[in-house]
């Protein structure tokens, strides 16, 4: 595959600039590098004299993001292919001071979906793939045809947020006891058989939720995401600060929960005259509400019309 290839439109770009703040001298670092996008703006508003650390698990992405960087000076930032739950060994792998600013941009990338072959999208017939990093072994198939019942039900309702994944999943049981299912379209056709009519004809494509919830666990995005926010918070400099693009409310949930703990200060009783516990928040929270696009950006990019993007502030040293 290309670099050429990998087009993506980076989202709430003005927003994350604005809140980031990124100023010639500082180290920033990219998460989800992506096309490259997020990763230009800000290196650009960090020179001179500062640095830029993307990652990024996808092969593909990590060339497209160097490609569009490689301007700008290649001495000025690294690109590293790993999970973002690497976090703290990526920096230390480059560096040893600590970040001025920190970005993730969750969830499927526009290039991801638009690749038929990758197997992300329920629009293209493709093999049922949905590794963001593709050195691993296990795929959607793998899931899908190995996975108890109960295993999957549990997927399709936790991370889809489907009301019909028990009913999907006894669907997937049966048809794969004719044979093995290998493609997105095969994938499809049992959601929609397994969706009665009457709620296909409401809200969004029947099999949306149900590839989202298969692709999270494919990719375990859930779990590394509270790993990733704690290594980041740690990496900070005082004063610096983590912004967080989500894209589902169960990323979101998870956004602002672990924010809220973090900028949580003294836990003693309310009862007690005086702290005794010790404890100062580690954060403050920059967004009390999540920042969402602009009319113009949903015009210009219908994609980023679920994102929301918060940020925290770390307080101090810990």
């Amino acid at each position: 595959m290309q670099e050429e290839s990998f087009k993506h439109i980076p989202v709430l770009l003005k927003e994350v600039i604005k809140y980031l703040k990124p100023q010639p001298g500082q180290l920033m670092i990219d998460c989800t590098a992506g096309g490259g996008g997020h990763s230009k703006a800000i290196l650009e508003r960090l020179l001179p004299g500062g640095r830029l650390i993307a990652l990024d698990q996808d092969a593909a992405a990590v060339k497209a993001a160097t490609k569009t960087l490689e301007p700008l000076g290649p001495e000025n930032f690294s690109v590293i292919q790993t999970n973002f739950s690497n976090l703290k060994k990526a920096l230390q792998s480059v560096c040893s001071e600590n970040a001025d600013g920190i970005l993730l941009d969750l969830g499927v990338s526009s290039h991801q979906l638009d690749e038929k072959e990758r197997g992300f999208s329920y629009q293209h017939d493709a093999p049922l793939d949905m590794r963001m990093d593709q050195t691993t072994d296990y795929t959607a198939a793998d899931l899908l045809n190995h996975a108890s019942e109960e295993e999957l039900a549990r997927i399709i309702w936790e991370y889809g947020e489907e009301r019909w994944g028990k009913r999907i999943a006894e669907f997937i049981v049966a048809e794969r006891k004719k044979g093995e299912i290998v493609t997105t379209g095969e994938f499809v056709d049992i959601i929609k058989k397994a969706v009665p009519k009457g709620a296909r004809r409401e809200g969004p494509h029947p099999a949306k939720r149900t590839f989202q919830a298969i692709r999270i666990a494919i990719n375990k995005e859930l779990e590394v995401l509270e790993t990733v926010i704690e290594q980041g918070v740690e990496i900070l400099k005082p004063g610096g600060r983590m912004a967080i693009i989500t894209f589902h409310s169960l990323e979101d949930r998870i956004v602002k929960k672990m924010f809220q703990n973090l900028a949580k200060g003294c836990t003693c009783p309310q009862d007690f005259p005086v702290c005794v516990c010790g404890k100062k928040a580690a954060v403050k929270i920059i967004t009390p509400k999540p920042i969402l696009p602009a009319e113009d950006e949903l015009l210009q990019n219908p994609r980023s019309r679920s994102a929301k993007l918060r940020v925290i502030e770390k307080t101090h040293e810990f």
